[in-house]
């Protein structure tokens, strides 16, 4: 099982403030699946622009969450210690509610295929148990050097 505080998160991926979206990982199986935790607030620094009358959590930035996720499941295995997780595409992306500040976002990542260091993953994020997105992504695991 995988429980992850955000410094731990921090010695997975590489992602830092402004850009780190998981706050914590709560479950899930290296390499398998992981279910993360996004707490949103308004002190975020793109809310300042997106909308500055009624604040919307942009939804790339959702996306991006959920594959942050996602990247931690992977990067847990052994053999991809210190690797970077990097999007090779989206598809079937579909938005179902806004994520406005004082939400809390439950993100759920599948990886359902890999082939070498090519793979696609599956990702739904939820607040109070309804769907606010999902998507269908393909990514590629690469050597940090490279």
């Amino acid at each position: 099982m995988l429980k992850f505080s955000n410094d731990e998160i921090r010695e997975i991926i590489p992602h830092r403030y402004p850009f780190l979206l998981v706050d914590k990982i709560i479950d899930g199986e290296a390499g398998s699946w992981a279910k993360g935790i996004k707490c949103v607030s308004a002190n975020e620094m793109h809310f300042l622009g997106h909308f500055p009358e009624k604040s919307v959590m942009p939804g790339v930035l959702i996306v991006e969450a959920l594959a942050q996720t996602g990247a931690v499941a992977i990067l847990t295995e052994p053999e991809n210690k210190g690797k970077l997780v990097l999007f090779g595409g989206f598809k079937e992306v579909k938005f179902r509610r806004q994520v406005v500040p004082g939400d809390v976002l439950e993100m759920e990542c599948r990886l359902t295929k890999r082939r070498g260091p090519v793979g696609v993953g599956e990702a739904v994020a939820k607040v109070e148990g309804e769907l606010a997105c999902k998507a269908e992504f393909t990514f590629i695991i690469k050597d940090a050097e490279e």
